[in-house]
């Protein structure tokens, strides 16, 4: 009995553990629409900014005024995902962010 409760514990803590961390999402690494030039990790194909294939692209939003979101930097008229960053970024529409997301200057950023 007592090694059951402990086995029932120890799935229970991985299934928790799983859970916060999907809860934590990165900025996607999918293909954006072309403004100027492509962010770096990134390749030009028709009208998007494609990632390349190397394994190590950070994910990317096009700018939105001067600056980026926290945890993101500038790269030409994209803002990059830093690599310690563990949080998505939109861009804000309107004067608020949806619920479970902060704003960021122009943007609106994943809570944690």
């Amino acid at each position: 009995m007592a090694q059951y409760l402990l086995l029932s514990l120890a799935a229970s803590a991985s299934l928790l553990a799983g859970v916060c961390s999907s809860a934590l999402a990165q900025q996607p690494v999918q293909p954006l629409p072309k403004v100027g030039s492509c962010p770096l990790g990134y390749y030009s194909s028709g009208g998007y900014c494609v990632p390349s294939s190397g394994g190590n692209t950070r994910g990317a939003i096009e700018k939105s005024g001067a600056g980026c979101p926290l945890g993101f930097y500038s790269s030409g008229n994209y803002c990059l995902s830093s690599p310690s960053n563990e949080r998505e970024a939109i861009q804000k529409s309107g004067k608020g962010c949806p619920l479970g997301w902060d704003s960021s200057g122009s943007y609106c950023v994943r809570s944690r």
